[in-house]
């Protein structure tokens, strides 16, 4: 509400802090409220020194007023606490988030319906599987593209985001825009095989067939063993295409990987490049041009 920079860490050490001690002493567990923070805050609270106060009224209150306030109805109660919150509510945000990302939005929209119907926690257990599904959506099916050259540059990026971006005769450039780990090892070499059979059966956008394939890897910063097995038989699948796979720019943890288990070894190591421009410059030399 301040715009103060908190640390989350310290604020769940000092929460825990509070309950250890209070704990020894019976007292009530103590939290960080929004409400209570927000009806702080409307009373024109400016330093930590309003919560020492408002301590020591409550205190008083439990003491010497609580059976005024025995009789006083729970809706009254829940207005001053509405009151209070209300002014949290930001639609804006929620807006914007449904713009930006739509499973973001439904992951907003589970906590909020989830404690307004039912109660706080199984809301946040909404939000978190949600979000925890989107994580998992995105671990399994990274974002996968196809590359061509930007016109009078040696730059390649996506030629869905760049149309003017042309491919090479006879070689494809993939990126995978992710590590490669076992969860998802399988679908990138799936999708890179059915990109590899797409292409090829649109013979018309080339002077020769495909017979180089390279991985753009400066996007993957990790790969285990599912995902080094996952390339040896995506090498061995291309060879049975008579389709050499060639490397670009895979980072120094990748590449001490692919050393180590040999798969540097069985492609070769002079097919491993430090750009795609590299990459197509050795390819190209090597084209077999069938018109």
């Amino acid at each position: 509400m301040k715009d103060y920079q908190l640390d989350g860490n310290r604020e769940m050490v000092a929460l825990g802090t509070m309950n250890v001690v209070g704990s020894m002493t019976s007292c009530y567990v103590a939290t960080g409220s929004f409400s209570r923070s927000a009806v702080n805050y409307m009373a024109g609270c400016q330093t930590a020194v309003s919560n020492i106060v408002m301590s020591v009224v409550v205190f008083l209150t439990l003491q010497f007023l609580t059976p005024l306030f025995k009789y006083t109805p729970n809706a009254i109660l829940a207005a001053i606490i509405i009151s209070a919150v209300i002014s949290l509510v930001d639609y804006q945000a929620a807006i914007l988030i449904w713009k930006i990302d739509k499973f973001d939005f439904i992951a907003c929209m589970g906590a909020f319906f989830g404690v307004v119907f039912i109660s706080v926690e199984i809301g946040l257990l909404i939000a978190v599987s949600i979000s925890f599904a989107k994580i998992l959506l995105q671990v399994t099916r990274p974002r996968t593209a196809i590359l061509g050259k930007i016109p009078r540059t040696t730059v390649y990026r996506n030629i869905e985001q760049y149309p003017e971006a042309s491919k090479i005769p006879g070689v494809m450039i993939v990126r995978v825009d992710s590590a490669i780990y076992f969860s998802n090892s399988n679908y990138v070499k799936e999708r890179i095989l059915r990109w590899l059979t797409d292409e090829e059966a649109v013979k018309g956008d080339y002077h020769t067939r495909i017979q180089f394939l390279i991985v753009e890897m400066s996007p993957v910063t990790d790969i285990d063993t599912s995902g080094i097995q996952a390339f040896e038989e995506l090498h061995r699948s291309l060879e049975k295409r008579s389709v050499q796979l060639v490397l670009a720019n895979p980072g120094s943890a990748v590449t001490d990987k692919l050393y180590t288990s040999n798969f540097a070894n069985i492609i070769g190591q002079d097919k491993i490049f430090l750009t795609v421009a590299e990459a197509v410059a050795y390819c190209s030399p090597k084209l077999d041009v069938n018109p």
